[in-house]
């Protein structure tokens, strides 16, 4: 979940608290998993006793919950910035899943509230905070609902981090990590998404994350969506950002205003795979992950 975190908190403090990361405790710099034991990160592990009703904690209830008032503004971690969705789109992503445990128990999360080893809950480096998430394990379809109120992980080719209880649920404890989906799950449900096939996901070894709308339809309007901005001069500063630095970029970058958002994007693209191979050449040259949109 938050390998590094601290020390980006320390150097980039003003920032970051924005982000929600002012509110973070202290951790040691050093959070990349043990080469000794890939099962969780450093210095970190499952808890010293393990509850007997561990098995039978309920999933997150989604509920229609505000949106936190700094935890969702972009911030900077590792020369990457990322602009969280303030959004209430349903998206799906598939990734590695990674979980934290006894370590973080108790300390603070970037919405402030303490982790609960024990409670579902999850990070994520885009999601709103709060939000909901379905989890599921891809290999053997085990699943678990959580709410997203923290950031991270803030490691390459993860794109959650769960609670050790959600991660004990779908079966990623032992092993440490797996291959997920990731849905977004809303307040009174994802009609729209449940009853479409799944948009086929970005490969597991992408940089971040990429969170898909469930499309159904070729030949729609797609835009990928590189930030979102509460400001016009925070979005046109970020968009004359994105032109410096993908000079290979053919679409114009768009601003699509609206409900007091200023969306960062390009396209529209004709298909999911025309839009996803843009969005892989995105990510490497820019190390931003776009958001694919249909609007």
């Amino acid at each position: 979940m938050k390998q590094g975190l601290e020390a980006v908190c320390l150097v980039l403090a003003p920032l970051l608290i924005v982000a929600g990361c002012g509110t973070a405790p202290k951790k040691p710099q050093t959070q990349q998993p043990s080469q000794s034991s890939p099962k969780y990160y450093s210095d970190d592990g499952p808890p010293l006793a393990i509850p007997d009703n561990l098995a039978s904690i309920p999933d997150a209830v989604p509920r229609d919950e505000p949106f936190h008032k700094f935890a969702n503004r972009p911030y900077t971690v590792f020369g990457i910035t990322y602009a969280p969705l303030v959004s209430k789109e349903p998206t799906r992503e598939r990734g590695m899943a990674s979980w934290y445990g006894r370590k973080f128990h108790g300390q603070k999360t970037s919405s402030g509230e303490v982790y609960d080893m024990f409670a579902m809950t999850a990070a994520h480096k885009t999601y709103p905070i709060p939000s909901y998430a379905k989890v599921t394990n891809v290999k053997t379809g085990q699943s678990v609902v959580v709410r997203v109120n923290d950031r991270g992980p803030f490691h390459s080719n993860r794109i959650i981090d769960l609670s050790y209880a959600a991660a004990a649920r779908i079966g990623i404890v032992n092993v440490g990590s797996g291959l997920v989906d990731v849905e977004r799950i809303l307040p009174g449900g994802n009609d729209a998404v449940a009853s479409t096939v799944a948009a086929p996901p970005p490969p597991p070894a992408a940089v971040a994350q990429v969170e898909t709308p469930v499309v159904s339809q070729e030949g729609a309007a797609l835009w990928l969506q590189l930030g979102a901005f509460s400001s016009v001069e925070g979005a046109e500063s970020f968009r004359d950002h994105v032109g410096r630095e993908l000079s290979w970029l053919l679409e114009p970058i768009n601003i699509a205003s609206g409900a007091g958002v200023h969306r960062v994007r390009i396209g529209p693209y004709r298909n999911l795979d025309e839009a996803n191979a843009i969005g892989d050449k995105v990510r490497r040259s820019l190390g931003v992950a776009p958001v694919l949109t249909r609007r």
